[in-house]
């Protein structure tokens, strides 16, 4: 995601890692106490504090910051020479690294570009949401490009709860499949179109079922009864739960059904030719299967709907020989039992709705002739 903020009376460009989980927002930038012209250094993000002794910081500490014994205590000890007042620093989970990070609270300012659903417009929208400040180095291990995390939880300091009212309920996410392509996301309830359907609602295209909450959980959950491939049905135990992510790059399953979705896609793929695995995959296929076409897995949901991954979403082209199932096995007792992750949502139409709880799912674009690269982004002045 790519936002804005103002600063040193000019608006400074980031890139954002999308985390659906993250319970606010924390990025590269520095707090002060006092910011005034010339004080903060070029090209860098200054912010103001906050202070260990307001509200926000016990309200962030015990609510809103990651609980991992991995994690550093939280103290006082931080000040501003010259002022004597403490920051608030808080902890948060690095989705790379895996690592725990501390980080300052801040008072921030973020724009996006405002669109009809068909195109941007040049006009943007500001929200003021508290955020956190981490070090530069923080995010060596990031995308050259990406200075931050920007949290799209159900928290209430993640960034939807900062519009207003038309724009926080619902929020539609489009990952493409190419890096080298942007997607695109959008805060409001549409409507959405994608080129060369200039006139089609995406929103047409969608199928919903209920989002589940998880006891300390701001991300996103979904029921799946079971797992479908070719017309045979692997067992998914009763209350497994499913949980959406955005920092997983590939679907991961608990290792009972790990095990029953390769041992059922192994027996319909066995006119193709196997290929020694490739980590962090079990079922690899040879160069012959390069553009190969294979049976469809679904997810089953309630009330008869399912979420189709079809070959684009379930093979995973790793070298020039090689094409591997691209599910994970999570371990004995990985817990999610299912986690949907991002390869899975390539060239997928997601909608999250809060308001109404509930999740929207279009299965691959490329059936529908369109992508997630397909937005137009041509910049205009207006409607």
């Amino acid at each position: 995601m790519t936002a804005y903020d103002y600063v040193n009376e000019q608006y400074l460009h980031s890139n954002f890692l999308i985390d659906i989980d993250a319970p606010f927002i924390w990025h590269d930038c520095i707090v002060q106490w006092n910011i005034y012209p010339g004080s903060c250094p070029p090209n860098t993000l200054c912010t103001y504090a906050v202070s260990c002794v307001d509200y926000q910081c016990t309200t962030f500490r015990t609510s809103y910051s990651y609980k991992n014994p991995s994690c550093p205590l939280e103290t006082n000890t931080s000040s501003f020479p010259g002022w004597g007042d403490c920051t608030c620093s808080v902890n948060v989970f690095n989705p790379v690294t895996g690592s725990c990070n501390q980080t300052l609270i801040n008072y921030d300012d973020f724009t996006v570009n405002v669109s009809d659903g068909r195109k941007i417009f040049s006009g943007l929208y500001d929200a003021h949401p508290y955020a956190a400040c981490a070090p530069h180095s923080t995010f060596a291990s990031f995308p050259s490009n990406v200075s931050g995390v920007m949290a799209f939880s159900s928290s209430p300091y993640a960034f939807p709860a900062y519009f207003y009212q038309p724009l926080k309920k619902t929020l539609a996410l489009c990952l493409p499949s190419k890096p080298s392509v942007p997607g695109v996301l959008f805060f409001g309830t549409g409507p959405y179109y994608l080129l060369p359907q200039s006139n089609v609602d995406v929103r047409s295209y969608l199928s919903y079922t209920p989002l589940v909450t998880q006891p300390d959980s701001f991300g996103y959950f979904i029921s799946v009864n079971s797992i479908v491939i070719k017309k045979r049905s692997i067992n998914v135990p009763a209350n497994t739960t499913t949980k959406l992510s955005t920092t997983d790059p590939y679907t991961t399953l608990r290792t009972d059904i790990y095990n029953g979705v390769v041992r059922r896609f192994t027996k319909v793929t066995k006119q193709l030719r196997p290929a020694k695995p490739v980590a962090p995959f079990s079922l690899c296929f040879s160069a012959s299967t390069v553009g190969l076409k294979v049976p469809d897995i679904d997810f089953s949901l309630p009330d008869g709907k399912k979420w189709t991954v079809s070959t684009a979403n379930s093979i995973k082209q790793i070298t020039n020989e090689v094409a591997c199932l691209a599910f994970v096995d999570g371990g004995a007792t990985s817990e999610p039992a299912i986690v949907i992750g991002t390869f899975q949502f390539e060239d997928n139409f997601l909608e999250f709705d809060l308001e109404n709880s509930t999740f929207g799912f279009s299965s691959s674009l490329l059936r529908k002739q369109t992508s997630c690269a397909n937005f137009n982004f041509t910049l205009t002045d207006g409607p």
